[in-house]
């Protein structure tokens, strides 16, 4: 483990997020940056979530979720906030919250 600081931070994502199979790849590339967190569908029609890790993987994954997302999406604003330092991680994996 590196001497990295674990960093939380909320996430809202804006576009044509839902029914593109947003979550599933949000999922996958938090699974891969060795994040955690979760990401879940809301009613306005956006994704929101948290991701949870080293500073520079979140960074990483913030990228992707400004400007990757999955292939059928449509990312139209990222927005970012309450970030926080963290002595330890909060979740054990990265779910998708139905």
């Amino acid at each position: 483990m590196s001497n990295e600081d674990l960093i939380s931070v909320d996430y809202e994502i804006f576009g044509r997020v839902q029914g593109v199979f947003f979550r599933k790849y949000t999922q996958a590339e938090g699974k891969r940056l060795g994040l955690v967190g979760w990401v879940q569908n809301t009613g306005a029609g956006t994704v929101q979530g948290q991701l949870q890790g080293p500073r520079s993987k979140v960074t990483e994954m913030q990228e992707w979720l400004k400007s990757t997302g999955s292939p059928k999406s449509n990312i139209t604003k990222a927005e970012f906030k309450n970030e926080k330092t963290l002595d330890r991680l909060e979740h054990s994996s990265f779910t998708i919250v139905k």
